[in-house]
């Protein structure tokens, strides 16, 4: 059984390296023309605008369940603000030292980001099951691609030790039963999208 994890296209506060989580930016040009050859049964998605448009770009005409779950982790006062803009806030450089037990203003804490994105994966496996479905693909955020990995890619590796790039995605390549049982996959391969043939 195959989950493909897919980050939504480059967007312009991407590019700035804002802090981009709940609030949304649109996408850059080059990602209005990237494709894939892979399909998949179901597709899933974060319901923010960035996620959907690349969705809609790389699989279009394909229905797509809508989970707030898939989101990025939510970054409170920081959300459109750059590391420039936070470096001399005590608790901005408390939080880079220990992200994992402190959070942004009025943000989420890394607990209860990975609690929700946990819960969306349980869902999603739900719906696989019941309908007997073998290829699923969920497009999200690089947060959230990254605590999958850290969760489910066949060797451990922290989640901060994995690159996320925009325009590419993975496929995590399951046994059955060690998906129902929330194990790791067999196999983990590279999926590179691609710039559109123009003509």
């Amino acid at each position: 059984m195959v989950v493909a994890l897919f980050r939504h296209g480059l967007t312009k506060e991407n590019k700035r390296k804002a802090y981009l989580g709940w609030n949304d930016s649109p996408l850059c040009s080059e990602s209005t023309k990237i494709s894939t050859k892979n399909r998949y049964e179901l597709y899933f998605s974060s319901d923010l605008p960035r996620c959907i448009s690349t969705a809609n770009i790389l699989f279009p005409k394909n229905e797509l369940h809508l989970l707030t779950h898939l989101r990025e982790m939510n970054f409170g006062e920081w959300e459109g603000k750059t590391f420039e803009d936070l470096k001399e806030v005590p608790l901005y450089q408390r939080w880079l030292s220990d992200p994992k037990s402190l959070r942004p203003p009025e943000g989420e804490s890394f607990l209860e980001f990975t609690k929700r994105v946990s819960i969306g994966w349980d869902n999603i496996t739900k719906e696989v099951f019941s309908q007997n479905i073998q290829r699923c693909a969920i497009m999200t955020h690089g947060g959230v691609i990254r605590y999958l990995l850290s969760e489910f890619a066949p060797q451990y590796r922290d989640f901060w030790s994995w690159q996320v790039p925009h325009h590419q995605g993975y496929e995590l390549v399951f046994e059955k039963e060690a998906l129902r049982r929330r194990d790791r996959c067999t196999l983990l391969r590279e999926v590179p999208l691609t710039a559109k043939k123009l003509g």
